[in-house]
C-alpha cells in the first residue's frame, strides 16, 4: 500500500486535528473543465464511466488542475438500476432516462440484487487503476446514489423538480416501495464494499432527491436505508451520507455509524453543529452559484464559512454539484482559500 502524502479527508472524517480543513468539490470531475469537455465531445457518456482510463483520466483533472485534497472516481448513480436489469439512457443536456420504469411487484422481483462486483467490475477497475495513479498523492472517494434517489429515477423514468410518481408510489403502495427500496438498498452495500476493496478509501452515498420528502416521510422512506448503508460499511471505510435538502434529519443521523454528513446551503454551519453537537464531521456547504462571484467575493466569502463551522471536523464543499458555467479559476480560487485559510 502506498503511503498518502495527503490524508486531510480521512484525519477530518477519523476527527483527528487537522492544521486546516480538506477541500473537494462534488462534480469536481467534470463538465466545467475544458479538458473533459474534449473528453465528452469524443466519447458518449457511458463509454466515459465503461472505459477505466477514461474514468481515470477524468478523475486525475481535479486534482492535477484545481488541486483538490481528494479525488472522486469518475462514475454516475445510475450504474445501480443498470446492474439491477434496468435500461438507462443519458442524452447530452437532457439528462438520464429509464424507458422501462418500475410499476409492479412483478417488476420489483424481476430485479438482480447480487453480483454487482462483477457487473459494475469496470468501476472497481476504474478506482484500482486511479488509486495506482494518484500514487498516494490524495485519498480517492467511491460513491453510490441513495436507495430513496435511486427509487425516484427507477419509478419516475427520468428527472423530475416534485417527484409526484415516485412519491404516489411510496404513499400508495408502501409495501411494494420498502421492497424496492431494500433490494436498492442490498445491492448498494455489496457495491460499496467492492469499491473499497477496489481502492475507495471513503464512500459517500448521495441522496440527491431527499429533500422532496416531509421530515417524516423522510424517517421513512430514507433514513432507514441510508443507516442501513452506513452500518454495513462502518468498518469497511468512512461512509459519508449527504441527504441534500434535509438538514431536519441531521440530529440523528449525527447518532449513526456514518463518520460525515454533507449539507448544503439552506442551513447555517451555526445551527448544523448545533444539531449534530460536534458528534460528526459536516461537509459543505458553499452555493455553486457563488463561484460565479468575483474571485475576491469567492475567497472572502470561503473565509466566513470556514470562521462558521470551524477547522475541526469539517470538510469544505459545496453543497451541491459544481455548475458546468463556472470557470476554472474561480473553481481553483474556492480550492486555494481553503488551503490558505489561517496562514
Amino acid at each position: 500500500m502506498t503511503q498518502l502524502k495527503n490524508d486531510l479527508l480521512l484525519r477530518a472524517l477519523r476527527k483527528e486535528t487537522v492544521e486546516r480543513p480538506p477541500v473537494w468539490m462534488m462534480r469536481q470531475a467534470g463538465r466545467y473543465l475544458p479538458d473533459y469537455i474534449k473528453l465528452r465531445d469524443k466519447y458518449d457518456f457511458f463509454t466515459r464511466v465503461q472505459t477505466p482510463e477514461l474514468a481515470t483520466a477524468i478523475t486525475l483533472q481535479p486534482v492535477d488542475q484545481v488541486g483538490v485534497d481528494a479525488a472522486i472516481i469518475f462514475s454516475d448513480i445510475l450504474v445501480i438500476p443498470q446492474a439491477m436489469g434496468l435500461e438507462v439512457l443519458m442524452e447530452e443536456g437532457k439528462g438520464p432516462s429509464l424507458p422501462k420504469t418500475i410499476k409492479t411487484k412483478a417488476d420489483i422481483d424481476a430485479l438482480i440484487t447480487t453480483g454487482a462486483e462483477e457487473s459494475l467490475s469496470y468501476v472497481m477497475n476504474a478506482l484500482s487503476l486511479t488509486k495506482k495513479e494518484l500514487n498516494g498523492r490524495v485519498p480517492l472517494i467511491g460513491f453510490a446514489g441513495a436507495p430513496w434517489t435511486i427509487l425516484c429515477y427507477m419509478i419516475e423514468g427520468k428527472g423530475s423538480k416534485t417527484w409526484d410518481k415516485a412519491k404516489q408510489f411510496a404513499y400508495t403502495q408502501t409495501e411494494l416501495a420498502h421492497a424496492l427500496l431494500q433490494k436498492i438498498t442490498t445491492i448498494t452495500i455489496d457495491y460499496l464494499k467492492a469499491q473499497v476493496k477496489a481502492g475507495a478509501d471513503t464512500v459517500q452515498v448521495f441522496d440527491s432527491w431527499a429533500g422532496s420528502l416531509s421530515p417524516a416521510d423522510f424517517k421513512i422512506f430514507a433514513q432507514p436505508y441510508l443507516l442501513q448503508i452506513a452500518d454495513a460499511l462502518k468498518d469497511d471505510a468512512p461512509v459519508i451520507l449527504f441527504p441534500k435538502g434535509s438538514w431536519y434529519a441531521l440530529k440523528e443521523l449525527s447518532e449513526s455509524s456514518a463518520a460525515g454528513v454533507g449539507i448544503d446551503w439552506c442551513v447555517s454551519p451555526q445551527m448544523a453543529r448545533e444539531l449534530t453537537q460536534n458528534k460528526i464531521t459536516l461537509q459543505g456547504n458553499f452555493d455553486p452559484a457563488k463561484l460565479l462571484a468575483p474571485i475576491p467575493d469567492i475567497k472572502k466569502a470561503v473565509k466566513e464559512m470556514i470562521d462558521a463551522f470551524g477547522i475541526q471536523n469539517y470538510i469544505a464543499n459545496l453543497g451541491h454539484g459544481i455548475t458546468p458555467n463556472v470557470p476554472v479559476d474561480h473553481a481553483k480560487a474556492f480550492v486555494d482559500a481553503v488551503k490558505e485559510y489561517g496562514s
